[in-house]
């Protein structure tokens, strides 16, 4: 039904402009290696008149780094007062040596008459020429006619000519660009079921996520027959973002059945998407579809109720396919359903009439009431559940801790956390120095303990969240801490309450560092001086 689909990533140029985004030289190879992985068929590494992407094509250059991927060269077309042979750009684009090059051109009138500044003919001849020029330099050329949609609904006539320019200086692909991401779906299939049948290469589609509708846009191009679609991942880009490619790659493996993608390497797409977030250094949304944290979490219990009995009751696909997991969350409005499923996974009897889980259930529903919160704090719940069965023991007993904060004459402003602990009965009393309260108090924690516990030294906090539960009590409020932690292989999340901000992030900390050394199974009696 559909035609061979090729993916092409553009984080590296496009995601990259998105905001808060900045790549290292360094940071763009190891996301270009992850994406090739995954069989990603393009990847287009940025401009090569930049001087970072320069660097960038030159390490490529030296090694072939792909397994999978086409490496790709962007450019514009070339500029309106020079030859395509003399257009630094476009020298440039050529140095890069890659095999295959996109160029953008004006495709809107508007575009032509008020930022190029030229006549409609003349950027006719702009266009042909730079793809000319390109071709007889054997690259293969992708040509992204930029503002595509807008440029249609504008003037149609002028819109087309530009293409067909592109078409006949030898473009291989001709990708339509909603660069705005202004244009509905029900627009986007008229306009290409009207131009599609004018040109003879195959076409792509390349959206914008300002309407939310970047994926499905990209999607309803391909039914109509694009052979090409352009993304990034994570939806990373400027303004609202690009067509999410993650997602894309889901769709069109899960629902389209298009072998885009193997089957091996459609596991690896959430492992994929995590990389590049941690790179990127932009949290992962958890409501992401296919690869978030939350894309196959339950909490209901009506829903964990069903899906226990057959999966296929409130989930779409299995998450296994993408190499996600099923997460049954625990709350007060599942019952006690995933508290015995939990209780399962840590292989620990517990009956559902037992009294035990009518103790585990009241306690928590205690807890939330207070303001606890768990299902994003699942390494706290499983620390509770076990001290409610009298199946934990503490890895260390605090004896006191202090945080100093001062602010110095010369205005910087310095936090130090002294702590005294016992591990087996042998006393520890340290203090260290952090950017605020809570960074001096996870210092002082993980120094007391590291020569007890060396394994802390692998673990990190990678996000801390606060939430003031009654406004209405200003200053005395309760506040909610949600701490996220991580090491080489795993991500947990910990949570402590208290009206005291310090004790609320303490209680957290110390859930965080105990889960760390409980899931490596640390034996604290082998522990020595």
């Amino acid at each position: 039904m559909y035609n061979k689909i090729k993916l092409y990533d553009t984080t590296l140029r496009d995601g990259a402009q998105s905001e808060g985004i900045s790549y290292s030289v360094a940071d763009k190879i190891l996301i270009a290696q992850k994406i090739d992985t995954l069989g990603i068929h393009y990847i287009e590494g940025g401009w090569p008149a930049n001087v970072k992407d320069e660097q960038f094509f030159k390490k490529l250059k030296k090694k072939n780094h792909f397994k999978h991927a086409e490496l790709v060269a962007f450019a514009a077309t070339r500029r309106a007062e020079s030859s395509a042979d003399k257009d630094k750009s476009l020298k440039n684009v050529l140095e890069a040596e890659t095999p295959v090059v996109t160029i953008f051109g004006k495709t809107w009138d508007l575009h032509v008459r008020d930022v190029l500044k030229v006549s409609l003919d003349e950027n006719l001849k702009i266009i042909s020429d730079t793809v000319e020029f390109l071709r007889k330099h054997d690259k293969e050329v992708i040509y992204d006619a930029e503002h595509f949609f807008d440029a249609y609904r504008a003037n149609p006539e002028y819109a087309l000519k530009t293409i067909l320019s592109a078409q006949e200086a030898g473009a291989s692909n001709i990708t339509f660009c909603d660069t705005n991401g202004g244009t509905l779906t029900c627009d986007l299939i008229k306009i290409i079921s009207e131009v599609k049948h004018k040109i003879t290469v195959p076409f792509g589609i390349h959206t914008h996520n300002d309407l939310d509708l970047a994926v499905a846009n990209s999607i309803a191009a391909v039914e109509l027959g694009a052979s090409l679609a352009q993304g990034t991942f994570n939806g990373y880009g400027e303004r609202c973002g690009n067509a999410n490619l993650t997602t894309i790659i889901g769709i069109l493996k899960t629902k389209l059945g298009i072998d885009c993608i193997t089957d091996e390497q459609l596991k690896e797409l959430t492992t994929a998407a995590h990389f590049v977030s941690e790179i990127s250094n932009v949290k992962l949304e958890p409501n992401q579809p296919f690869v978030g944290r939350s894309a196959f979490a339950h909490k209901g219990g009506v829903h964990i109720n069903a899906i226990m009995k057959n999966p296929a009751s409130y989930e779409h696909i299995k998450p296994e396919l993408v190499g996600n997991h099923r997460r049954l969350l625990v709350s007060e409005l599942a019952g006690k359903t995933p508290i015995l499923i939990k209780a399962k996974e840590l292989e620990l009897d517990l009956d559902k009439k037992s009294p035990q889980a009518k103790k585990v259930l009241a306690l928590l529903q205690k807890l939330e009431h207070k303001g606890y919160q768990f299902e994003a704090a699942e390494a706290s719940f499983e620390i509770l559940v076990k001290k409610a069965l009298k199946k934990y023991k503490n890895f260390f007993d605090l004896e006191s801790f202090r945080v100093i904060i001062e602010k110095r004459r010369n205005g910087r402003i310095t936090s130090e956390a002294t702590i005294k602990l016992k591990v087996n009965n042998i006393e520890e009393h340290t203090s260290a120095e952090g950017d605020g309260p809570v960074n001096a108090l996870d210092n002082a924690l993980r120094k007391a303990l590291r020569d007890f516990y060396p394994a802390l030294s692998k673990m990190h906090l990678s996000d801390f969240k606060v939430r003031v539960l009654d406004a209405k009590a200003g200053t005395a409020a309760n506040v909610r801490v949600l701490i996220e932690s991580e090491d080489e292989k795993d991500t947990w999340g910990t949570v402590g309450v208290s009206e005291n901000i310090i004790e609320a992030s303490w209680q957290a900390l110390v859930d965080s560092v105990e889960y760390k050394l409980l899931k490596d199974k640390v034996n604290k009696k082998n522990i020595s001086s």
